[in-house]
């Protein structure tokens, strides 16, 4: 499968390394969107490894506190988090089914409320889909986006296991025979543009929002998550 870039090139089974625990998450389904500092390049499957950086108790409980915050906004009360948090391995796939702004995110009426929350950066990559490798393969990452090695693409494949996401979405696409159609900016008519819709937060809902705001800045130079 070939997905096509924003400069018009291809990437065949495109792959993006990210640190943990974002990874993981990621790839369990709880987390939805991907939030970087650059717009999506690609629709379509993306392969997601982790990085060799052993994460941080305090980072890992810092995110699932967040997690566990804005997903009781849409009422679940409990999530079963990922037992480990391995690194330097191939861990799965989600689909990229588009791009948009963090101000149309958080201004998307049509989503739950708690995925809205998770809009914390400048580009939201919106995912569904996750798959997660049963046995992760232990590899080395790049930056960016890039194409997984043939040999290695082959043995994944054959090797995942879908996931039982705990609020799966489905995000409505503006022209659904069109994967490009939602891109940052497409929704700009739709919203009030800079006027984020008005969620009321509760003191913990803050504590959490910004102890993951505190944890990702730690990674906040080009490429990292």
């Amino acid at each position: 499968m070939e997905s096509r870039s924003r400069d018009g090139g291809n990437y065949r089974n495109p792959c993006l390394t990210m640190h943990q625990p974002w990874a993981s998450l990621l790839v369990h389904g709880i987390k939805r969107i991907e939030g970087r500092s650059w717009p999506s390049p690609i629709r379509g499957r993306l392969w997601i490894h982790a990085a060799s950086k052993v994460p941080d108790p305090d980072t890992i409980k810092a995110m699932e506190d967040f997690y566990r915050a804005i997903y009781a906004v849409n009422g679940i009360t409990y999530l079963k988090f990922p037992e480990h948090y391995p690194i330097s391995r191939l861990l799965g796939c989600v689909e990229v089914v588009g791009c948009v702004t963090c101000e149309e995110l958080v201004s998307w009426e049509e989503l739950p409320e708690g995925v809205r929350l998770e809009g914390q950066t400048d580009h939201c990559w919106l995912c569904e889909q996750p798959q997660k490798l049963i046995v992760p393969f232990e590899m080395r990452g790049y930056q960016g986006v890039y194409n997984l090695e043939k040999k290695i693409f082959e043995a994944a494949v054959r090797g995942l296991s879908r996931v039982n996401a705990p609020l799966p979405v489905k995000f409505p696409l503006p022209d659904p025979r069109d994967p490009y159609s939602l891109k940052p900016g497409s929704l700009a008519s739709k919203s009030n543009g800079s006027e984020a819709s008005k969620m009321e937060k509760t003191q913990s809902l803050d504590a959490a929002i910004a102890g993951a705001r505190a944890a990702a800045t730690q990674f906040s130079k080009k490429n990292n998550a």
